[in-house]
Protein backbone atom coordinates (compact mmCIF):
# COMPACT_ATOMS: atom_id res chain seq x y z
CA UNK A 1 0.00 0.00 0.00
CA UNK A 2 1.35 3.22 -0.97
CA UNK A 3 0.63 5.96 1.32
CA UNK A 4 0.86 9.76 -0.01
CA UNK A 5 0.94 12.37 2.54
CA UNK A 6 0.23 16.01 1.16
CA UNK A 7 1.10 19.17 2.57
CA UNK A 8 -1.64 21.61 1.32
CA UNK A 9 -1.30 25.30 1.84
CA UNK A 10 -4.90 26.09 2.41
CA UNK A 11 -6.76 29.71 2.87
CA UNK A 12 -9.23 29.74 5.81
CA UNK A 13 -12.76 29.93 4.49
CA UNK A 14 -12.35 29.32 1.08
CA UNK A 15 -13.98 26.10 1.07
CA UNK A 16 -14.86 25.96 -2.71
CA UNK A 17 -10.93 27.03 -3.37
CA UNK A 18 -9.71 24.27 -0.79
CA UNK A 19 -11.75 22.00 -2.20
CA UNK A 20 -10.68 22.30 -5.83
CA UNK A 21 -6.84 22.29 -4.45
CA UNK A 22 -7.99 19.24 -2.83
CA UNK A 23 -9.09 17.44 -6.17
CA UNK A 24 -5.99 18.66 -8.54
CA UNK A 25 -3.60 17.27 -5.69
CA UNK A 26 -5.72 13.57 -5.85
CA UNK A 27 -5.52 13.45 -9.56
CA UNK A 28 -1.69 14.07 -9.25
CA UNK A 29 -1.09 12.20 -6.41
CA UNK A 30 -2.68 9.27 -8.48
CA UNK A 31 -1.10 9.96 -11.44
CA UNK A 32 2.15 10.67 -10.52
CA UNK A 33 2.77 8.51 -7.14
CA UNK A 34 0.25 5.44 -7.81
CA UNK A 35 -1.02 6.39 -4.46
CA UNK A 36 -3.91 3.80 -3.16
CA UNK A 37 -4.16 6.20 0.04
CA UNK A 38 -4.26 10.41 -0.07
CA UNK A 39 -4.06 12.18 3.49
CA UNK A 40 -4.66 15.66 3.61
CA UNK A 41 -4.36 17.80 6.84
CA UNK A 42 -7.15 18.26 9.76
CA UNK A 43 -10.00 20.47 8.76
CA UNK A 44 -8.37 20.86 5.08
CA UNK A 45 -12.02 22.02 3.58
CA UNK A 46 -11.95 25.33 5.47
CA UNK A 47 -8.29 25.29 6.67
CA UNK A 48 -7.01 25.68 10.19
CA UNK A 49 -7.98 26.98 12.23
CA UNK A 50 -11.32 28.88 10.59
CA UNK A 51 -12.56 30.10 14.49
CA UNK A 52 -16.28 31.58 14.38
CA UNK A 53 -16.84 30.82 10.69
CA UNK A 54 -17.74 27.77 12.41
CA UNK A 55 -20.77 29.17 13.96
CA UNK A 56 -22.02 30.76 10.44
CA UNK A 57 -25.08 29.59 9.40
CA UNK A 58 -24.18 27.92 6.07
CA UNK A 59 -21.19 26.28 6.89
CA UNK A 60 -23.07 22.50 6.65
CA UNK A 61 -24.12 23.07 3.97
CA UNK A 62 -20.93 24.55 2.29
CA UNK A 63 -19.22 21.83 3.97
CA UNK A 64 -21.98 19.09 2.22
CA UNK A 65 -21.14 20.66 -1.40
CA UNK A 66 -17.59 20.57 -0.45
CA UNK A 67 -17.60 16.74 -0.09
CA UNK A 68 -20.44 16.49 -2.71
CA UNK A 69 -18.27 17.49 -5.27
CA UNK A 70 -15.13 15.48 -3.85
CA UNK A 71 -16.94 12.06 -4.22
CA UNK A 72 -18.44 13.31 -8.06
CA UNK A 73 -14.26 13.52 -8.53
CA UNK A 74 -14.26 10.08 -8.53
CA UNK A 75 -10.73 9.00 -7.31
CA UNK A 76 -9.79 5.91 -7.78
CA UNK A 77 -7.96 5.91 -4.36
CA UNK A 78 -8.82 6.27 -0.60
CA UNK A 79 -8.92 10.24 0.44
CA UNK A 80 -8.69 11.02 4.00
CA UNK A 81 -10.00 14.49 3.86
CA UNK A 82 -10.39 17.23 7.01
CA UNK A 83 -13.50 18.81 7.49
CA UNK A 84 -16.15 19.98 10.08
CA UNK A 85 -19.44 18.20 10.16
CA UNK A 86 -22.73 18.10 11.71
CA UNK A 87 -24.42 15.19 13.74
CA UNK A 88 -27.48 15.28 15.69
CA UNK A 89 -27.13 18.96 15.75
CA UNK A 90 -23.79 18.51 17.18
CA UNK A 91 -20.86 20.05 15.13
CA UNK A 92 -17.51 17.95 15.55
CA UNK A 93 -13.57 17.94 14.19
CA UNK A 94 -14.20 15.10 11.26
CA UNK A 95 -12.25 13.03 8.89
CA UNK A 96 -13.75 11.29 5.99
CA UNK A 97 -12.36 8.34 3.94
CA UNK A 98 -14.06 8.34 0.43
CA UNK A 99 -12.93 6.26 -2.10
CA UNK A 100 -13.89 7.37 -5.88
CA UNK A 101 -18.00 8.32 -4.95
CA UNK A 102 -18.62 6.26 -1.98
CA UNK A 103 -17.96 7.54 2.05
CA UNK A 104 -16.49 4.95 3.58
CA UNK A 105 -16.07 6.19 6.88
CA UNK A 106 -16.39 9.13 9.28
CA UNK A 107 -14.63 9.75 12.30
CA UNK A 108 -14.72 12.60 15.21
CA UNK A 109 -11.80 14.19 16.58
CA UNK A 110 -12.17 12.60 20.62
CA UNK A 111 -9.37 15.24 22.06
CA UNK A 112 -10.19 18.70 21.86
CA UNK A 113 -7.35 21.31 22.76
CA UNK A 114 -8.46 24.27 25.10
CA UNK A 115 -4.77 25.96 25.72
CA UNK A 116 -2.19 28.04 23.73
CA UNK A 117 -3.94 29.05 20.73
CA UNK A 118 -6.64 26.50 20.55
CA UNK A 119 -10.14 27.07 21.47
CA UNK A 120 -11.89 24.32 19.59
CA UNK A 121 -14.58 23.45 22.67
CA UNK A 122 -15.52 26.73 21.92
CA UNK A 123 -16.76 25.09 18.35
CA UNK A 124 -16.78 21.47 18.77
CA UNK A 125 -18.44 18.50 20.34
CA UNK A 126 -15.66 15.31 21.04
CA UNK A 127 -16.26 12.36 18.97
CA UNK A 128 -16.04 8.63 21.49
CA UNK A 129 -15.79 6.56 18.96
CA UNK A 130 -12.94 4.51 17.55
CA UNK A 131 -12.72 3.99 13.19
CA UNK A 132 -10.93 1.20 12.33
CA UNK A 133 -11.13 0.42 8.82
CA UNK A 134 -9.61 -2.10 6.61
CA UNK A 135 -8.10 -1.04 3.64
CA UNK A 136 -6.39 -3.04 1.00
CA UNK A 137 -6.35 -6.35 3.39
CA UNK A 138 -4.87 -3.92 6.50
CA UNK A 139 -6.94 -2.23 9.27
CA UNK A 140 -6.43 1.09 9.22
CA UNK A 141 -7.29 3.49 11.93
CA UNK A 142 -7.62 7.31 11.91
CA UNK A 143 -7.20 10.42 14.31
CA UNK A 144 -6.84 14.22 14.68
CA UNK A 145 -4.44 16.42 16.14
CA UNK A 146 -4.51 15.87 19.37
CA UNK A 147 -5.79 12.60 19.90
CA UNK A 148 -2.15 11.80 19.57
CA UNK A 149 -0.96 14.03 22.54
CA UNK A 150 -3.38 11.75 24.46
CA UNK A 151 -2.70 8.32 25.45
CA UNK A 152 -6.36 6.81 24.57
CA UNK A 153 -7.49 6.95 20.95
CA UNK A 154 -4.56 5.46 19.68
CA UNK A 155 -4.58 2.28 22.11
CA UNK A 156 -8.22 1.51 21.75
CA UNK A 157 -7.23 1.38 18.06
CA UNK A 158 -4.80 -0.92 18.89
CA UNK A 159 -7.20 -2.68 21.02
CA UNK A 160 -9.55 -3.74 18.21
CA UNK A 161 -6.84 -4.38 16.12
CA UNK A 162 -5.61 -1.83 14.37
CA UNK A 163 -1.94 -2.23 12.39
CA UNK A 164 -1.85 1.53 11.30
CA UNK A 165 -2.87 5.01 12.19
CA UNK A 166 -3.46 8.15 10.41
CA UNK A 167 -3.23 11.04 11.98
CA UNK A 168 -4.31 14.11 10.64
CA UNK A 169 -3.14 18.12 12.01
CA UNK A 170 -3.62 22.06 12.02
CA UNK A 171 -0.06 21.72 14.25
CA UNK A 172 0.87 25.23 14.19
CA UNK A 173 5.02 26.16 14.51
CA UNK A 174 6.80 27.52 17.83
CA UNK A 175 10.19 27.18 18.74
CA UNK A 176 11.37 23.06 19.31
CA UNK A 177 7.90 22.10 18.36
CA UNK A 178 8.30 19.55 16.21
CA UNK A 179 11.05 17.90 18.54
CA UNK A 180 7.72 17.79 20.80
CA UNK A 181 5.95 16.12 18.26
CA UNK A 182 8.35 13.51 17.54
CA UNK A 183 9.00 12.58 20.83
CA UNK A 184 4.89 12.00 21.64
CA UNK A 185 4.84 10.10 18.30
CA UNK A 186 7.46 7.69 19.60
CA UNK A 187 5.37 7.46 22.87
CA UNK A 188 2.35 6.39 21.34
CA UNK A 189 3.99 3.83 19.03
CA UNK A 190 6.42 2.43 22.04
CA UNK A 191 2.76 2.10 24.01
CA UNK A 192 0.87 0.11 21.02
CA UNK A 193 3.37 -0.84 18.42
CA UNK A 194 1.61 0.44 15.16
CA UNK A 195 3.19 2.67 12.72
CA UNK A 196 2.30 5.70 12.47
CA UNK A 197 1.76 8.02 9.46
CA UNK A 198 1.36 12.25 10.47
CA UNK A 199 0.40 14.88 8.04
CA UNK A 200 0.42 18.46 8.98
CA UNK A 201 -0.70 21.68 7.20
CA UNK A 202 1.62 23.99 5.84
CA UNK A 203 1.18 27.59 5.59
CA UNK A 204 0.48 30.67 7.42
CA UNK A 205 -2.96 32.13 8.99
CA UNK A 206 -3.03 35.13 10.90
CA UNK A 207 -0.04 34.90 13.44
CA UNK A 208 0.34 30.95 13.53
CA UNK A 209 2.81 29.60 11.21
CA UNK A 210 1.84 25.83 9.97
CA UNK A 211 5.24 24.45 9.12
CA UNK A 212 4.68 20.65 8.00
CA UNK A 213 7.14 18.35 8.26
CA UNK A 214 4.42 15.72 7.85
CA UNK A 215 6.39 12.08 8.93
CA UNK A 216 5.71 8.57 8.89
CA UNK A 217 7.39 6.28 11.81
CA UNK A 218 7.55 2.23 11.52
CA UNK A 219 6.59 0.13 14.68
CA UNK A 220 9.77 0.80 16.40
CA UNK A 221 9.38 4.16 16.30
CA UNK A 222 12.13 4.96 14.01
CA UNK A 223 11.52 7.95 10.99
CA UNK A 224 11.05 6.78 7.87
CA UNK A 225 10.15 9.31 6.26
CA UNK A 226 9.41 13.16 6.25
CA UNK A 227 8.47 16.03 4.15
CA UNK A 228 10.07 19.18 4.14
CA UNK A 229 9.02 22.09 6.52
CA UNK A 230 7.58 25.48 5.32
CA UNK A 231 6.75 23.83 1.77
CA UNK A 232 3.54 22.85 0.27
CA UNK A 233 4.88 19.30 -0.79
CA UNK A 234 3.82 15.49 -1.26
CA UNK A 235 5.75 12.88 0.01
CA UNK A 236 4.62 8.89 -0.72
CA UNK A 237 5.51 5.86 1.73
CA UNK A 238 4.88 2.39 1.05
CA UNK A 239 3.75 -0.25 3.27
CA UNK A 240 3.35 -4.10 3.41
CA UNK A 241 1.52 -6.32 5.45
CA UNK A 242 2.47 -9.34 6.74
CA UNK A 243 1.14 -12.28 8.53
CA UNK A 244 1.16 -10.11 12.13
CA UNK A 245 2.45 -6.41 11.60
CA UNK A 246 2.77 -3.53 8.92
CA UNK A 247 6.23 -2.92 7.88
CA UNK A 248 6.84 0.79 6.81
CA UNK A 249 9.85 0.76 4.05
CA UNK A 250 12.36 4.09 4.21
CA UNK A 251 11.35 6.99 2.01
CA UNK A 252 12.89 10.12 1.98
CA UNK A 253 13.80 12.19 5.08
CA UNK A 254 13.83 16.37 4.34
CA UNK A 255 17.32 17.76 6.16
CA UNK A 256 16.05 19.46 9.45
CA UNK A 257 17.29 23.51 8.94
CA UNK A 258 19.50 24.21 12.05
CA UNK A 259 17.39 26.71 14.82
CA UNK A 260 18.40 29.95 13.16
CA UNK A 261 17.19 29.16 9.99
CA UNK A 262 13.93 27.16 10.83
CA UNK A 263 13.11 30.51 12.94
CA UNK A 264 13.79 32.96 10.01
CA UNK A 265 11.94 30.94 7.59
CA UNK A 266 8.93 30.88 9.78
CA UNK A 267 9.10 34.21 9.65
CA UNK A 268 9.69 34.88 5.77
CA UNK A 269 6.22 32.27 5.46
CA UNK A 270 4.57 33.95 8.04
CA UNK A 271 4.91 37.32 6.39
CA UNK A 272 4.55 35.79 2.63
CA UNK A 273 1.25 34.31 3.29
CA UNK A 274 -0.33 37.22 4.97
CA UNK A 275 0.26 39.61 2.45
CA UNK A 276 -0.24 37.05 -0.78
CA UNK A 277 -3.87 35.89 1.16
CA UNK A 278 -5.00 39.39 1.95
CA UNK A 279 -3.87 40.41 -2.07
CA UNK A 280 -1.45 43.23 -1.00
CA UNK A 281 0.58 44.46 -3.60
CA UNK A 282 3.49 44.87 -1.61
CA UNK A 283 4.89 46.43 1.57
CA UNK A 284 6.06 49.52 3.09
CA UNK A 285 8.52 50.11 6.34
CA UNK A 286 10.33 52.78 7.94
CA UNK A 287 13.83 51.87 7.83
CA UNK A 288 15.79 53.91 10.63
CA UNK A 289 18.80 52.80 10.43
CA UNK A 290 18.42 50.41 13.98
CA UNK A 291 18.88 46.59 13.92
CA UNK A 292 15.00 46.10 13.95
CA UNK A 293 14.08 47.85 10.74
CA UNK A 294 17.25 46.10 9.65
CA UNK A 295 16.20 42.88 9.95
CA UNK A 296 12.10 43.37 9.39
CA UNK A 297 13.62 44.58 5.55
CA UNK A 298 15.75 41.80 5.00
CA UNK A 299 12.28 39.00 6.28
CA UNK A 300 10.18 41.32 3.49
CA UNK A 301 12.63 40.81 0.41
CA UNK A 302 13.15 37.22 1.06
CA UNK A 303 9.86 36.54 1.71
CA UNK A 304 7.79 38.94 -1.37
CA UNK A 305 10.78 40.12 -3.79
CA UNK A 306 12.88 43.50 -3.81
CA UNK A 307 10.03 45.12 -6.51
CA UNK A 308 7.60 44.90 -3.88
CA UNK A 309 8.81 46.24 -0.89
CA UNK A 310 9.64 50.33 -0.02
CA UNK A 311 11.15 51.50 2.91
CA UNK A 312 11.19 54.94 3.72
CA UNK A 313 13.78 56.47 6.13
CA UNK A 314 12.39 59.78 7.97
CA UNK A 315 15.33 61.73 9.36
CA UNK A 316 15.01 64.78 12.39
CA UNK A 317 17.14 66.83 13.84
CA UNK A 318 18.29 63.89 16.25
CA UNK A 319 18.71 61.36 13.60
CA UNK A 320 22.49 60.49 13.35
CA UNK A 321 24.63 60.03 10.15
CA UNK A 322 25.47 56.67 10.16
CA UNK A 323 21.78 55.80 10.52
CA UNK A 324 21.09 57.62 7.29
CA UNK A 325 24.39 55.92 5.94
CA UNK A 326 23.39 52.38 7.06
CA UNK A 327 20.02 52.98 6.04
CA UNK A 328 20.94 53.44 2.57
CA UNK A 329 23.36 50.92 2.78
CA UNK A 330 20.87 47.95 3.00
CA UNK A 331 18.47 50.21 0.92
CA UNK A 332 20.98 49.42 -1.93
CA UNK A 333 22.20 46.02 -1.09
CA UNK A 334 18.60 44.85 -1.43
CA UNK A 335 17.64 47.09 -4.12
CA UNK A 336 14.39 47.79 -2.58
CA UNK A 337 12.32 51.53 -3.42
CA UNK A 338 14.24 53.56 -1.17
CA UNK A 339 12.73 57.23 0.09
CA UNK A 340 14.18 59.57 2.06
CA UNK A 341 11.25 62.03 3.75
CA UNK A 342 12.59 64.35 5.99
CA UNK A 343 9.73 64.73 9.38
CA UNK A 344 11.21 68.33 10.86
CA UNK A 345 8.40 70.55 9.10
CA UNK A 346 5.88 68.08 9.54
CA UNK A 347 7.24 68.27 13.58
CA UNK A 348 7.32 71.57 13.83
CA UNK A 349 3.49 72.34 12.05
CA UNK A 350 2.20 69.76 15.25
CA UNK A 351 4.46 71.77 17.61
CA UNK A 352 2.80 75.38 16.04
CA UNK A 353 -0.59 73.97 16.30
CA UNK A 354 -0.11 72.52 19.84
CA UNK A 355 1.87 75.94 21.20
CA UNK A 356 -0.84 77.37 23.01
CA UNK A 357 -1.86 73.93 24.64
CA UNK A 358 2.36 73.40 25.69
CA UNK A 359 2.80 76.83 27.23
CA UNK A 360 4.77 76.69 30.16
CA UNK A 361 5.66 73.33 30.19
CA UNK A 362 8.67 71.44 29.64
CA UNK A 363 9.62 69.12 26.72
CA UNK A 364 9.22 65.44 27.89
CA UNK A 365 8.20 62.13 25.82
CA UNK A 366 5.30 63.60 24.30
CA UNK A 367 8.09 65.44 22.15
CA UNK A 368 9.65 61.86 21.01
CA UNK A 369 6.21 60.58 20.72
CA UNK A 370 4.98 63.27 18.26
CA UNK A 371 8.06 62.39 16.02
CA UNK A 372 7.48 58.91 15.86
CA UNK A 373 3.30 59.89 15.34
CA UNK A 374 4.93 61.80 12.15
CA UNK A 375 6.71 59.27 10.69
CA UNK A 376 3.58 56.83 11.51
CA UNK A 377 1.09 59.45 9.34
CA UNK A 378 3.70 59.41 6.30
CA UNK A 379 3.92 55.77 6.28
CA UNK A 380 -0.05 55.53 6.85
CA UNK A 381 -0.61 57.64 3.72
CA UNK A 382 2.27 55.83 1.57
CA UNK A 383 -0.20 52.96 2.48
CA UNK A 384 -3.16 54.16 1.55
CA UNK A 385 -2.68 56.03 -1.62
CA UNK A 386 0.27 53.07 -3.17
CA UNK A 387 -2.01 50.33 -1.31
CA UNK A 388 0.86 48.78 0.40
CA UNK A 389 0.80 46.84 3.98
CA UNK A 390 2.61 48.85 6.57
CA UNK A 391 4.95 47.09 8.34
CA UNK A 392 5.85 48.03 12.20
CA UNK A 393 8.98 46.79 13.10
CA UNK A 394 8.87 46.44 17.20
CA UNK A 395 10.09 43.41 18.63
CA UNK A 396 8.73 41.45 21.63
CA UNK A 397 11.03 42.80 24.58
CA UNK A 398 9.66 46.71 23.14
CA UNK A 399 5.93 45.53 23.08
CA UNK A 400 6.43 43.42 26.54
CA UNK A 401 7.64 46.92 28.58
CA UNK A 402 5.18 49.04 26.24
CA UNK A 403 8.77 50.40 24.50
CA UNK A 404 7.00 52.11 21.50
CA UNK A 405 4.47 54.64 20.30
CA UNK A 406 0.72 54.25 20.05
CA UNK A 407 -0.01 55.82 16.53
CA UNK A 408 3.82 56.37 15.62
CA UNK A 409 5.75 53.30 15.21
CA UNK A 410 2.96 50.81 15.81
CA UNK A 411 0.80 52.16 12.90
CA UNK A 412 1.12 49.48 11.10
CA UNK A 413 -0.92 46.03 9.99
CA UNK A 414 1.89 43.52 10.74
CA UNK A 415 4.62 43.16 13.25
CA UNK A 416 6.78 40.57 11.56
CA UNK A 417 8.88 40.64 14.85
CA UNK A 418 6.17 40.54 17.57
CA UNK A 419 7.21 37.66 18.84
CA UNK A 420 10.74 37.88 18.42
CA UNK A 421 12.90 38.82 21.62
CA UNK A 422 15.78 41.49 21.15
CA UNK A 423 18.31 39.19 21.51
CA UNK A 424 17.33 36.64 18.90
CA UNK A 425 17.04 40.07 16.33
CA UNK A 426 20.51 39.81 16.78
CA UNK A 427 20.88 36.31 16.50
CA UNK A 428 18.59 35.99 13.18
CA UNK A 429 20.39 38.72 11.86
CA UNK A 430 23.79 37.71 12.05
CA UNK A 431 21.99 34.21 10.31
CA UNK A 432 21.05 36.38 7.50
CA UNK A 433 24.43 37.96 6.81
CA UNK A 434 25.52 34.30 6.96
CA UNK A 435 23.68 33.60 3.85
CA UNK A 436 24.48 37.34 2.14
CA UNK A 437 25.89 40.59 4.12
CA UNK A 438 22.80 42.43 3.50
CA UNK A 439 22.66 44.39 7.30
CA UNK A 440 25.81 46.56 7.49
CA UNK A 441 27.81 45.55 10.29
CA UNK A 442 27.89 48.62 12.51
CA UNK A 443 23.61 47.92 12.56
CA UNK A 444 24.58 45.53 14.84
CA UNK A 445 27.52 46.14 16.70
CA UNK A 446 25.76 49.91 17.92
CA UNK A 447 23.88 50.26 20.62
CA UNK A 448 20.16 50.42 19.98
CA UNK A 449 18.30 53.98 20.11
CA UNK A 450 15.27 55.08 19.53
CA UNK A 451 16.81 58.57 18.35
CA UNK A 452 14.51 60.68 19.60
CA UNK A 453 16.54 62.94 21.88
CA UNK A 454 19.81 63.55 22.14
CA UNK A 455 22.46 60.71 22.58
CA UNK A 456 19.53 58.49 23.84
CA UNK A 457 19.88 54.74 23.69
CA UNK A 458 17.12 52.00 24.77
CA UNK A 459 19.35 51.41 28.30
CA UNK A 460 18.11 54.73 29.39
CA UNK A 461 14.92 53.33 30.31
CA UNK A 462 14.87 49.61 30.15
CA UNK A 463 17.92 47.29 31.66
CA UNK A 464 20.61 45.66 29.40
CA UNK A 465 18.43 43.09 26.54
CA UNK A 466 20.52 40.21 27.73
CA UNK A 467 18.72 40.75 30.94
CA UNK A 468 15.45 41.58 30.17
CA UNK A 469 14.75 38.87 27.85
CA UNK A 470 15.88 36.56 30.36
CA UNK A 471 12.94 37.80 32.47
CA UNK A 472 10.25 38.25 30.07
CA UNK A 473 10.64 34.76 29.01
CA UNK A 474 10.58 33.39 32.17
CA UNK A 475 7.28 35.65 32.97
CA UNK A 476 5.75 35.36 29.67
CA UNK A 477 6.08 32.28 28.36
CA UNK A 478 6.91 30.31 31.74
CA UNK A 479 4.11 32.09 33.48
CA UNK A 480 6.22 32.43 37.00
CA UNK A 481 5.79 34.64 39.36
CA UNK A 482 8.26 37.67 40.71
CA UNK A 483 9.06 35.52 43.74
CA UNK A 484 9.93 32.64 41.56
CA UNK A 485 12.12 34.84 39.19
CA UNK A 486 13.97 36.73 42.16
CA UNK A 487 14.52 33.35 43.41
CA UNK A 488 16.38 32.39 40.63
CA UNK A 489 18.91 35.00 40.95
CA UNK A 490 17.76 37.60 39.16
CA UNK A 491 17.76 41.15 40.97
CA UNK A 492 14.53 42.16 43.29
CA UNK A 493 14.27 45.64 41.65
CA UNK A 494 14.93 44.86 38.21
CA UNK A 495 12.38 42.22 38.00
CA UNK A 496 9.78 44.21 39.80
CA UNK A 497 10.51 46.90 37.33
CA UNK A 498 10.02 44.91 34.34
CA UNK A 499 6.67 43.21 35.47
CA UNK A 500 4.94 46.12 36.57
CA UNK A 501 5.95 47.99 32.92
CA UNK A 502 4.79 44.47 31.05
CA UNK A 503 1.33 44.41 33.27
CA UNK A 504 0.89 48.16 32.65
CA UNK A 505 1.56 48.58 28.92
CA UNK A 506 -1.22 45.67 28.00
CA UNK A 507 -3.71 48.68 26.40
CA UNK A 508 -0.54 48.69 23.91
CA UNK A 509 -0.18 45.29 23.02
CA UNK A 510 -3.91 45.31 22.53
CA UNK A 511 -3.89 47.97 20.08
CA UNK A 512 -0.58 46.17 18.08
CA UNK A 513 -0.47 44.76 15.14
CA UNK A 514 -0.37 40.71 14.61
CA UNK A 515 2.33 39.42 13.99
CA UNK A 516 4.05 35.69 13.69
CA UNK A 517 4.11 33.85 16.18
CA UNK A 518 7.56 31.89 17.16
CA UNK A 519 7.33 30.93 20.62
CA UNK A 520 4.87 28.91 23.08
CA UNK A 521 3.49 32.71 24.53
CA UNK A 522 3.13 34.97 22.03
CA UNK A 523 1.24 38.61 22.18
CA UNK A 524 -1.77 37.87 20.89
CA UNK A 525 -4.81 34.80 21.44
CA UNK A 526 -2.88 32.66 23.40
CA UNK A 527 -1.88 35.03 26.09
CA UNK A 528 -4.85 37.12 27.16
CA UNK A 529 -4.58 39.13 29.89
CA UNK A 530 -7.89 41.99 30.83
CA UNK A 531 -6.66 45.70 30.50
CA UNK A 532 -8.48 47.37 33.32
CA UNK A 533 -7.02 45.36 36.58
CA UNK A 534 -6.84 45.79 40.42
CA UNK A 535 -3.83 42.91 39.89
CA UNK A 536 -1.17 44.02 41.44
CA UNK A 537 2.72 43.12 41.71
CA UNK A 538 2.99 39.91 44.31
CA UNK A 539 -1.00 39.33 44.47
Amino acid sequence: MRILMVQLNPLVGDIPGNTRKLITAARRGLAEYQADVIVFPELVLTAYPPEDLLLRPSIDRRISSALAEIRQAKIPAWLVVGHPSRHNKRLYNSLSVIHEDQCMAVYHKQCLPNYQVFDEKRYFDAGTETCVLEIMGIPVAFSICEDLWEKGPMQAAAKVGAKLMININGSPFHKNKLAERQAVIRERIQETGIPLVYVNQVGAQDELVFDGASMAYDAQGELCAMAPLYEETMLPVDCEMNETELRMLPSDIAPLPEFLAGVYQALVLGLKDYVSKNRFSGVVLGLSGGIDSALTLAIAVDALGADRVHAVMMPYAYTSEMSLQDAQAEARSLQVNYQVIPIAEIYNSFMQALSDEFAGTEMDITEQNIQARSRGVLLMAISNKKQLLVLTTGNKSELAVGYSTLYGDMAGGFDVLKDVPKMLVYELSRYRNSLEEVIPQRVIERPPSAELAPGQVDEDNLPPYELLDQILELYIEDDLSAEAIIDRGFEKAVVEQVIKLVDRNEHKRRQAPIGVRISRRGFGRDRRYPITSGWKLGD
